[in-house]
């Protein structure tokens, strides 16, 4: 055994192209399977792909079945209407998201969000305590604290103006037009309505 440090310490760097040629070859091998079994992964390489581009070039949803994984509405897959349509108490939309929240996080920015038209242009919203009604009719409760516990404001009363929607999802936990940080939608922000599949 060689106990000189010099030798030693040259004899390491010889030791770094066998792992080279290693590494190279397991990406040889998975390469020769993946060509092999492409059809494998090409739907992986090809949801990949959506997913970039829908969270790092543009949110909008450019295919017409659309996947909630969200507890805001009651469906699972659902069909898109792309376009703009008269809008109805009671249609599920999605439009893109402009509310003072995308201030706090960026992220909202764009990004597509589903709900149900719950108000129209003229209906009057009002607010007891955190309790929003339209017309009268209670809608629900905004809650005090965001998931990361910042505080939310609940929408302030108002008549809806013309070309403005009050949107609300199902869930007590959506985060809708009860938030002044999510606050009512613009017609220019639908970007279709959807139809519940299942």
């Amino acid at each position: 055994m060689n106990s000189d440090p010099l030798q030693q310490a040259e004899a390491l760097p010889a030791a770094r192209p066998g792992r080279r040629w290693r590494i190279l070859g397991w990406v040889a091998d998975f390469l020769r399977h993946a060509r092999q079994r492409w059809y494998l992964y090409l739907p992986i390489v090809a949801i990949w792909s959506l997913a970039y581009v829908r969270l790092f070039v543009d949110a909008t949803p450019r295919v017409p079945v659309l996947f909630n994984w969200t507890p805001s509405l009651p469906y699972r897959v659902a069909w898109l209407q792309h376009g703009q349509h008269p809008l109805q108490r009671g249609d599920f939309i999605i439009f893109s998201f402009a509310g003072e929240a995308q201030q706090r996080y960026p992220g909202l920015q764009g990004q597509p969000f589903f709900k149900i038209v719950r108000g129209l242009p003229g209906d009057t919203v009002t607010v007891t305590g955190r309790q929003v009604a339209i017309n009268g009719e209670d809608v629900g409760v905004a809650k005090t604290k965001a998931y990361d516990r910042r505080p939310l404001a609940p929408i302030a009363p108002t008549v809806i103006p013309p070309r403005y929607y009050y949107v609300q999802g199902t869930s007590p936990d959506s985060f809708d037009s009860r938030y002044r940080e999510s606050g009512l939608i613009r017609t220019e922000q639908v970007i279709g309505i959807v139809v519940p599949l299942f």
